[in-house]
């Protein structure tokens, strides 16, 4: 998918001060067996590698610190901040909004509108998510399906990979039909085994409409993302539809089991890096890979793979390995979807601060390099989604890096972009509870964005 960058030079991140609210860090050694102790897994010695792709390709990497004396805004920053003041008190947007936004190079904060306040976030959440996946099982992991056989049995192992495709089970598929042959048996039954995630399948605060469309109860198998209640049993049928295909009889209808330590391994597929899969899943805010993620998540720092063991490596590797405050945060899935999750706009761009800083860049690289650009065709802020496309905001159009949240009731949109001074700013906006057109709402978020980078003046 082509991005879309903005015309003028970027010129680069360069490491900051940590905002007031932030809590003080502990020293490399210190914090590393801190989290040993905390998640039962090391993290990533990666995090402290050089710029991401991103870095290099588009200029946001490092420059030599800026050790002049610290001064405030300059009269652009001002000017923005003005701006931002009226424009935050749009109609369109309702009496409950949060807005925040920082000087990507020093952490400051250029201005502030109730950004400590915890709003529901919608899929905001999921930068949240990816930057704990990222961090516990690091970027180059990948996810594993698996076929045994025993007993008369093939068995599909589901291990949380949410972008098994057909053509990945008719692989599967094929190594299994040509061990069978080799052992001259010409019939067999099919099981699935997705015991990898234990119940509940479904989080807090999700309403009935949100399954399994526009999220599938959340099982360790499926099979090219399709949303039904029972991914597990689908991708096992689908699997013993290619069997029948190659000329080998299934008998009876696929079921459960756990597989045996005396099964024996006949296929496995494994899944692209998880850098990959988070850019995917930011890039189009796909909430069933956010619900994986934030299992296997849970499983990498030796937590059972619930939606609570997985909120809970979250909100340990936020604060204990990045110092994010998690005053006033609640969250519940991984998505976003629920309605019950809190997350403050001031927590949003702490989250986002991250992503300038060098020493993140090969672990959360791929967060970065995955978020929306304004006007970018395939991704939520696409002209397809109606944003960057009204008077005030167009001028923004490729000059925008931002997660967009939308639910009944709260519309998020969080990230980055140059100012017009030409500096990085990261932002946050939230809103809850406005009764505007939702078409009407995003594009007065799209202005305050738009009012960050300074074009609309």
């Amino acid at each position: 998918m082509t991005e879309i960058m903005p015309d003028s030079p970027t010129p680069s991140f360069t490491p900051g001060g940590r905002r007031r609210h932030r809590k003080a860090r502990q020293s490399g050694v210190g914090l590393r067996r801190a989290l040993v102790i905390a998640l039962a897994v090391p993290v990533t010695s990666a995090a402290l590698a050089g710029p991401s792709a991103f870095a290099v390709d588009k200029g946001v990497g490092t420059t030599a610190k800026d050790t002049s004396p610290s001064k405030g805004p300059d009269a652009d920053d001002q000017q923005m901040a003005a701006n931002l003041a009226t424009r935050v008190l749009d109609r369109r947007l309702g009496s409950d909004v949060s807005g925040v936004v920082l000087d990507a190079d020093s952490g400051n904060s250029l201005w502030d509108h109730n950004g400590a306040t915890a709003l529901m976030p919608a899929s905001n959440v999921k930068l949240a998510t990816s930057t704990a996946a990222l961090t516990v099982l690091g970027p180059d992991h990948r996810f594993t399906t698996k076929v045994v056989y025993g007993d008369g049995t093939l068995t599909l192992v589901g291990g949380g990979d949410r972008t098994l495709t057909g053509a990945d089970l008719g692989e599967l598929a094929s190594s299994a039909v040509a061990g069978l042959k080799a052992a001259g048996l010409t019939s067999v039954k099919v099981a699935v085994d997705d015991s990898l995630f234990p119940e509940p399948t479904l989080a807090n605060g999700w309403n009935t409409g949100y399954y399994p469309d526009s999220v599938a109860p959340v099982r360790a198998l499926v099979v090219d993302g399709h949303g039904v209640q029972d991914t597990s049993l689908d991708a096992g049928q689908a699997f013993a539809r290619q069997l029948t295909a190659a000329g080998v009889t299934v008998d009876g209808a696929v079921t459960r089991a756990t597989v045996k330590a005396t099964d024996f391994p006949v296929a496995r597929h494994r899944s692209a890096p998880l850098s990959d899969i988070v850019h995917t899943m930011l890039k189009t805010s796909d909430n069933n890979i956010a619900e994986t993620l934030l299992r296997m998540t849970a499983l990498g720092a030796g937590r059972p793979a619930t939606f609570e063991g997985g909120t809970q490596v979250v909100r340990q590797v936020l604060s204990q390995r990045y110092g994010v405050s998690l005053d006033h945060f609640e969250m519940y899935d991984g998505s976003g979807l629920s309605r019950a999750d809190r997350i403050p706009a001031a927590t949003l761009a702490d989250i986002l601060e991250l992503l300038t800083k060098p020493r993140h860049a090969r672990v959360l690289g791929s967060i970065l390099d995955g978020l929306p650009v304004s006007g970018e065709a395939g991704s939520t802020l696409g002209p397809e989604w109606g944003r960057f496309d009204d008077v005030n905001s167009k001028c923004a159009v490729g000059k925008v890096h931002a997660k967009t949240g939308t639910l009944t009731g709260a519309v998020a949109l969080s990230g980055l972009t140059q100012g017009k001074d030409g500096k990085w700013k990261v932002f946050s906006f939230v809103e809850n509870g406005s009764t505007a057109n939702p078409n009407d709402i995003k594009d007065a978020m799209d202005g305050l964005a738009a009012t960050v980078n300074g074009c609309w003046a």
